[in-house]
């Protein structure tokens, strides 16, 4: 078998040297509180809408879909009651405002269902 010659290069290597990116570790933490403030308040916000559609149904049982009726209108109008509170949705990003619709529908529909069940 003939032997392989290895090939020999006189450039030399280069060198990588990771930089990170800047960080500001204030403005990610003033962030962080905001989005947990709105947090609380959609968190607010869904126990009542809950406690409410459930009152519906107690009193009427086939006005079941005014419940899901005020959820919906509930996820729908977020943004603007936000802005009527006094928060600025705009700083939030997507998927943080989008985690807070999803925690307003499951909140207020399990709140629901444990006041159908008293």
């Amino acid at each position: 078998m003939a032997k392989k010659r290895r090939r020999e290069s006189n450039e030399p290597e280069e060198t990588y040297e990771f930089v990170p990116p800047e960080f500001d570790e204030r403005e990610f933490l003033l962030k962080d509180l905001y989005g947990t403030k709105v947090l609380l308040v959609v968190s607010l916000l869904a126990v009542i809408i809950g406690i409410l559609a459930g009152c519906i149904q107690l009193f009427n049982d086939s006005f079941w879909w005014v419940g899901l009726l005020l959820i919906f209108l509930a996820i729908v109008g977020l943004k603007q009651l936000l802005s009527l509170i006094g928060f600025r949705a705009n700083l939030l990003e997507q998927k943080m405002l989008f985690g807070n619709y999803i925690l307003l529908f499951f909140l207020s529909l399990g709140l629901w269902i444990i006041i159908l069940n008293f």
